[in-house]
């Protein structure tokens, strides 16, 4: 199947994989290890027809029995399987482009234990749009992090960070670091680019002088 170039072209229903702490940006990739059966069948099912999965957030943390079905955040993305491995203990290491947003209009019955929705990406066309321009505090945007991950302990790759165009660090800032659900959710409902890098920024900010970040979620 082609890549999609419009919404008309996304496919539905498509199968969700309910992760918490994982966004999907468009235009972004996002990389999974899967190895319980029901996603493995997931893959598998998404690989022969139209190798999109949509990525979205339960509210609560998902169980591992196959009758297990927390409840969805109305948004996720969706995103076409561009990468595929099959290791040597049965699991697959896949990469997710994300192609569009989506909101839930209904959740089908399972199918081979693997939740599906009838996704609605109306309010989302924008996704293929080309990106308008942006204006980004590159620095700002950079000393939030430094403040962030040292507050934490963490450590980066500067040199690989300053070599990466501000376009592709928001999304990757976004994805990787270890924001909370409902921080994860805000950012996948900003509009645009800029809008992102402003939230980043923040919640960057707040978390690093230890206060909660702000609740967007309605």
């Amino acid at each position: 199947m082609p890549r999609p170039s419009t919404i008309a072209d996304m496919p539905a229903p498509i199968p969700v994989f309910p992760l918490q702490g994982a966004l999907l940006l468009p235009g972004a990739r996002l990389p999974l290890n899967i190895f319980e059966p029901r996603y493995l069948a997931m893959v598998d099912n998404a690989l022969a027809s139209h190798r999109t999965i949509g990525m979205i957030q339960p509210k609560v943390p998902e169980q591992t029995e196959p009758d297990d079905r927390p409840p969805l955040y109305d948004l996720g993305c969706a995103g076409r399987i561009v990468s595929f491995e099959e290791t040597g203990d049965g699991r697959y290491l896949i990469g997710l482009r994300g192609l569009c947003r989506f909101d839930i209009a209904e959740e089908l019955p399972l199918h081979n234990g693997y939740r599906r929705v009838r996704p609605d990406y109306g309010a989302w066309s924008g996704d293929f749009s080309p990106p308008e321009p942006a204006e980004i505090d590159r620095e700002a945007l950079a000393g939030a992090l430094k403040a962030y991950l040292s507050a934490r302990q963490l450590g980066a790759d500067w040199d690989a960070i300053e070599k990466t165009p501000t376009e592709d660090l928001v999304p990757i800032v976004a994805m990787v670091c270890p924001f909370s659900p409902l921080e994860k959710q805000a950012l996948l409902q900003c509009r645009t680019l800029t809008e992102r890098a402003e939230l980043i920024i923040s919640m960057l900010t707040i978390d690093s002088a230890g206060a909660p970040a702000p609740d967007r979620i309605n």
